[in-house]
């Protein structure tokens, strides 16, 4: 029985996910984001239908299962325009950089004026990271994990859904500079929004992306260290 459920579930997320595909390429509006429509409609239908998040784990577990190799499949976009490394590699190394550095800058200085808890802004620091490595600086500097992984979410989230919009209004079209500030703000949910653009975009934010959590793992403590305490 819970076999079948679990494929039930699984037909019905990719199906979900296809037709939220679909409307973004039909209407190419920012607020029809895949991810947070698909998660949206989820999360209605289990309510609507009684059914509480447990039931649904099984089958999100073999989709996230296959999250690793859709990471590593991201190399092959890389490999197709590894010609931009070489023509923009500094420029990649130093935005990145200065990037993930204004991220967690922003946020020292948004919460330090907000007077939130040490264990809040430990937690948030690295929100522009990857989940591995934002749990990683939060639980190492005495922040909350679950949280780390909480703000990574709404993050990603959020910079998905404005973030090309965002850069389209600043009449920021080069495919590098796209891909590389979505991969650097946004992590994996903004380099899924740039490959759809693009594979070029999709490309230069997984280096970004990569790069980001690089940064963050070595620039975040060190901050901690002489704002936080």
């Amino acid at each position: 029985m819970q076999v079948m459920l679990s494929a039930g579930f699984i037909i019905l997320t990719v199906g979900i996910y296809l037709i939220c595909r679909y409307l973004y390429f039909r209407y190419n509006h920012p607020l029809i984001n895949i991810v947070l429509l698909s998660a949206a409609v989820i999360i209605a239908i289990l309510v609507v239908g009684k059914q509480d998040y447990a039931a649904y784990t099984p089958a999100k577990d073999v989709m996230t299962f296959l999250l690793g190799p859709a990471t590593v499949a991201l190399a092959v976009p890389l490999y197709r325009n590894r010609h931009l490394l070489k023509q923009y590699g500094i420029a990649i190394f130093t935005g990145v950089g200065l990037g993930t550095l204004v991220s967690m800058a922003s946020v020292l200085f948004i919460t330090h004026i907000g007077g939130l808890s040490r264990e809040i802004i430990v937690s948030i620091i690295p929100k522009s990271s990857t989940v591995p490595f934002a749990v990683e600086v939060a639980a190492l500097a005495g922040g909350n994990p679950a949280l780390a992984v909480a703000f990574v979410v709404a993050t990603g989230t959020f910079g998905s859904v404005i973030g090309l919009s965002l850069l389209s209004r600043f009449k920021i079209y080069n495919p590098v500079a796209r891909g590389l500030a979505m991969g650097t703000v946004s992590h994996g949910q903004g380099t899924a929004m740039a490959l759809l653009e693009g594979e070029q975009q999709g490309a230069m934010a997984g280096v970004a992306m990569a790069l980001a959590g690089i940064f963050t793992s070595v620039l975040a403590p060190v901050l901690i260290a002489l704002f936080v305490g």
